[in-house]
């Protein structure tokens, strides 16, 4: 049988594409002129061990004027994908190059970066060509997380790496806002852990220490996901204040979970640091029966309270979603919404209130994660939410572009694209604010 990784929407697509002039029902926002990228899983070969695994592939859509000038999508050449390099060798050396670059695109510092968590981020050309991998002028000596923050304030840029066979399992770094690397210090945590994301807010840096622990037996065999739920492991989060970058790490006891993505964290006035985050209550647990799937994941807060060292937990809903997302220029400080993505709807979250809207797409359309496109120059102002959506009645993908105010009122454009877009992972809209113009 075929894996479910490899069947459905989930296949990879076997062709490079580029189409110009793509039909569109309703009207595009002439204000979004830039590029809406998005990265996922599509193994060259069609075969893969888990849904991680396959190589990076970009699907980019050209929005210029109230047009869509054009779509492309591409493979990112890694040296996994050219040579055949894998991240350890049999003597456990790491290739920091190697690697599927699979999980997000960015854009900082003039750079467009397609990121995975286990290797050195990869620098594409306008095009989505790929010059090769980039280590910040030589300082960064470990991977670099597929969750970077920038904060709105500086422009720096804060990230993570963390390492399975290294003795330093979390570091943590700081690039300026012209992408100079200047800091990188270790955090000392108990165990390799698998550590997909981390919190900003304006005055701190959180860590996230959970209880999913590296397996070698499954690393050696290179067949699925080297990690495993651990009872005895624990769970925390850790916390650095940013002016002190090399200071004190202060951990927090929370209930064992595991989070693959947080919303947003920003401090309250109050002294505490509040934090929304999608929590499964575990994943990947070994059983006589073989490794169990992770459970929905939820919304939840939690607010640390540095004073009385407690972490206090409440569930938010109990709507199963993922890929959460708000207005990017909000990262570390009070959002009033964020959006999440459910089985075929985009849902809207008031975070004062709890209260809700959404999007129903519809039998047989399933929608991925929604990145967020301003409207104007105003933080947590009007703005689009858009999305790559599958038709499993056509075998195609459309580009969906709602108003992230009105959900309800259904999309203000659909742009009908000439291929299908597998399921994948994260993605931005790059406006020509903050990356050069493409044909």
């Amino acid at each position: 049988m075929t894996p479910r990784h490899l069947a459905g929407n989930y296949a990879p697509v076997s062709e490079e594409l580029t189409a110009h002039d793509l039909p569109v029902t309703g009207t595009i926002p002439p204000e979004l002129t830039g590029w809406y990228l998005r990265n996922g899983p599509n193994p060259a070969d069609a075969a893969s061990g888990h849904w991680f695994f396959g190589d990076g592939m970009i699907h980019g859509l050209r929005l210029e004027a109230g047009r869509a000038v054009s779509y492309r999508n591409r493979w990112v050449r890694t040296r996994s994908l050219t040579d055949g390099a894998r991240i350890h060798d049999e003597r456990g050396h790491r290739d920091l190059a190697a690697g599927p670059a699979n999980t997000h695109v960015i854009r900082h510092a003039g750079r467009t970066l397609a990121l995975a968590e286990t290797t050195l981020p990869y620098e594409l050309t306008p095009d989505l060509g790929t010059k090769g991998p980039y280590d910040f002028g030589g300082r960064l000596h470990t991977a670099m997380t597929a969750h970077p923050k920038t904060c709105p304030a500086t422009g720096e840029l804060h990230f993570f790496g963390y390492g399975m066979l290294e003795p330093t399992h979390l570091t943590y770094h700081r690039a300026d806002a012209s992408g100079e690397l200047v800091v990188s210090r270790a955090i000392e945590v108990p165990g390799p852990t698998m550590a997909h994301d981390f919190c900003l807010t304006a005055g701190h840096v959180v860590f996230m220490d959970l209880p999913v622990v590296f397996d070698p037996e499954p690393a050696l065999a290179g067949r699925t996901m080297p990690y495993r739920w651990d009872d005895g492991y624990g769970a925390r989060l850790g916390v650095l204040r940013r002016d002190d970058p090399h200071g004190e790490v202060r951990w927090f006891a929370i209930d064992p979970c595991y989070v693959f993505h947080s919303l947003n964290t920003y401090d309250a006035p109050d002294g505490t640091l509040v934090m929304h985050v999608m929590r499964y209550p575990e994943i990947w647990r070994r059983t006589d029966h073989g490794i169990t799937p992770p459970r929905d994941a939820v919304l939840w807060k939690w607010t640390i309270d540095p004073a009385a060292g407690t972490v206090r937990e409440e569930q938010c809903d109990d709507r199963p979603g993922e890929f959460p997302r708000i207005d990017d220029r909000l990262t570390g400080l009070a959002s009033a919404h964020g959006h999440l993505t459910c089985e075929r709807s985009l849902v809207r979250y008031d975070l004062a209130t709890g209260a809700t809207t959404a999007h129903d797409f519809g039998p047989g359309r399933t929608p991925g994660e929604a990145a967020f496109a301003p409207a104007d120059e105003a933080a947590g102002g009007p703005g689009r939410l858009m999305t790559y959506v599958h038709n499993a009645a056509t075998d195609r993908s459309d580009l969906v572009i709602l108003d992230a105010d009105d959900l309800a009122a259904g999309p203000v454009a659909t742009v009908h694209l000439p291929a299908r877009v597998p399921f994948g992972f994260h993605g931005n809209w790059i406006d020509d604010h903050h990356r050069p113009r493409t044909p």
